[in-house]
């Protein structure tokens, strides 16, 4: 039987899901890189030879796997991978599952990943984290963002390509991603780009200003709502303050032709932190612990971590699985 390595950690195995290899073999702990005298890797990585003896758990099976990492994995053509192992556990239903990840040039040095699928057939351990699983494992989060993913939009009325933008208008990350929230708008015009809020509690200014947001949607529309969050995030730096905070948001509600003063009473408002709340439970429901993140039809993308060229060809491949026609 093999002995996957240990020193994987959860972050390596929920990086990995997402971002290209290099990427992710870049941020995380790895083999030493070879010496500089060394030749370099021309070509795809040779994989060690599978054993039917570490196929012993009865589910999932390796065409799901297969299935799942493809959905995970396909936008990245240089990607290639092996599933080595689904294996029974001490634990009825629950599978260890084996997979060797490595990339077309030879480039990267191929590594391991490991996680364990859940007797529901649904979810994944990995690390310390849950994840969906399955051949079609955003579905569920697409229909329950469909359902409540209900802040200000920009683009098309229709759900059928939809990306929702979780953001806190304090966080510096956030502000980094918007250049690419353009980019978006204007890349995939038939998409419907939501905005919801994430406020992080260590951002002592964020919830306020998420709360002036829910206001200003709700008095002066969509449109206002975006020119509102572009002066905020170009202010940023005055939230630092109580007294900073309140010019920057007064400041960005007098900028879509709003009262600072009506703003400001109806952010105070049980309502309006209701809905804040929401958004807030919604981020959470569907599994999200930082900021800023892009939801494509249910598929998790951390913006703040990718280059631009790289959300967009995710959206594409997403596209392409979800039959969304152009």
């Amino acid at each position: 039987m093999i002995r996957p390595s240990n020193r994987l950690a959860s972050l390596t195995v929920l990086v990995a899901l997402v971002l290209p290899v290099a990427q992710a073999m870049a941020q995380q702990q790895v083999p030493p890189a070879p010496e500089a005298s060394a030749p370099t890797p021309t070509a795809a990585p040779i994989f060690p030879q599978t054993d039917p003896a570490n196929f012993t758990a009865s589910s999932p099976s390796k065409e799901t796997v297969n299935a799942f990492l493809q959905t995970n994995w396909g936008y990245d053509e240089d990607r290639v991978w092996q599933v080595q192992a689904i294996l029974k556990t001490s634990v009825e239903g629950i599978s260890k599952v084996v997979v060797f990840l490595g990339d077309k040039t030879g480039k990267q040095k191929p590594t391991g990943l490991q996680f364990f699928a859940l007797p529901d057939g649904k979810h994944i351990i990995a690390g310390d984290e849950i994840l969906a699983f399955g051949v079609h494992p955003y579905a569920d989060q697409r229909a329950l963002l469909q359902q409540h993913a209900d802040g200000p939009y920009r683009g098309s009325a229709s759900k059928d390509l939809e990306l929702v933008e979780f953001a806190d208008f304090q966080c510096p990350h956030c502000k980094e991603a918007q250049p690419n929230m353009e980019k978006l708008v204007a890349d995939f015009p038939k998409a419907r780009i939501v905005f919801e809020n994430y406020p992080l509690p260590q951002h002592p200014a964020a919830f306020g200003a998420a709360s002036y947001g829910v206001c200003v949607g709700k008095q002066g529309g969509s449109d206002a709502f975006f020119n509102f969050a572009a002066a905020v995030f170009d202010g940023q730096d005055g939230l630092n303050t109580p007294d900073g905070a309140t010019l920057t948001l007064n400041s960005a509600v007098t900028k879509v032709g709003l009262d600072p003063v009506k703003i400001a009473a109806c952010a105070a408002t049980p309502a309006t932190k209701a809905i804040v709340d929401s958004s807030i439970q919604l981020a959470k429901d569907i599994g999200i612990s930082q900021t800023p993140v892009l939801m494509v039809n249910g598929r998790q993308v951390p913006i703040g971590g990718i280059s631009y060229d790289v959300v967009k060809t995710i959206i594409e491949y997403q596209e392409k699985l979800d039959g969304i026609t152009k």
